[in-house]
């Protein structure tokens, strides 16, 4: 299986390193890419084949990732679409449906793949649909590719991806977020922000540790940690009374929103 990549950019980046550290080889790979400080990079990072050209990138692949921008992917995969010869495409686009880019590229057989930040330290999770014209030998290129970086979950109903992209795609800012949030308290607090930023840390890993690695629910989890009249029964309690369970699945509400509407509007001609 030859693959080429469409943009040279952080996922790129993520999924080369991944895939090579499962056994890949660099002669299987191809990246297109304008930046001539990211060609070079990847040549000297990865030994794989970069260049600027669509024409020589694609060349023998049997797979193409596009790793662009969704603003960018309509002229992309137009200026692609009289080069291909029935190969798989995958998309990491978020919003862009696979109708449409198997419109734009006159190419069915398409992918869309949801990954996640955490591909940079491959711990990502990835929601993957395949458009009907997929065969299951293109299925399991594609589940190769994205599982070289972390978990994978396939889904039967492409508007599921919407909301993939609400809760794992945009999901580490919101974990950011809290983070950012909890640094602030320990700062209020008294602590130093070195002290703040490690307890931070230490603190929602290992808590996402516990999760991960436990059989019981969550919530579970939390009411063990939660002592009547004690301090993180009182935290919650304030939680609580200011609705922040309801402000987080609001806000994933309106990611969720924003992918379907970024397919309504980069998805038209």
């Amino acid at each position: 299986m030859n693959i080429t990549f469409i943009g040279g950019g952080n996922m790129a980046v993520a999924l080369i390193g991944g895939m090579l550290g499962k056994g890949f080889v660099a002669g299987q790979i191809s990246v297109v890419e304008i930046s001539a400080d990211h060609r070079a990079r990847l040549k000297h990072d990865f030994a794989v084949h970069a260049t600027e050209s669509l024409t020589e990138g694609i060349s023998g692949s049997d797979v193409i990732v596009f790793a662009v921008k969704p603003q960018q992917l309509r002229e992309v995969a137009r200026q692609l679409a009289p080069l291909l010869d029935k190969q798989l495409l995958i998309s990491i686009a978020a919003g862009i449906r696979a109708a449409d880019l198997a419109r734009w590229t006159n190419n069915p057989t398409v992918v869309r793949a949801m990954p996640n930040t955490p591909a940079l330290i491959h711990s990502a999770i990835t929601g993957l649909y395949a458009a009907p014209a997929v065969n299951d030998v293109q299925r399991e290129q594609a589940q190769n590719i994205l599982a070289a970086v972390g978990e994978t979950l396939w889904l039967q109903d492409e508007a599921m991806l919407d909301a993939v992209t609400a809760i794992s795609g945009s999901g580490p800012a919101y974990v950011f977020y809290f983070i950012e949030a909890l640094q602030r308290a320990a700062l209020e607090l008294g602590l130093d922000a070195e002290d703040a930023h490690r307890l931070s840390l230490a603190t929602f890993l290992g808590a996402s540790k516990l999760a991960a690695y436990s059989d019981e629910d969550v919530s579970v989890l939390r009411a063990r940690v939660t002592s009547k009249n004690g301090t993180t029964e009182r935290a919650l309690l304030s939680m609580d009374a200011n609705h922040i369970a309801k402000h987080i699945a609001q806000a994933a509400h309106a990611a969720a929103a924003r992918a379907r509407e970024m397919g309504d509007e980069l998805g038209s001609d």
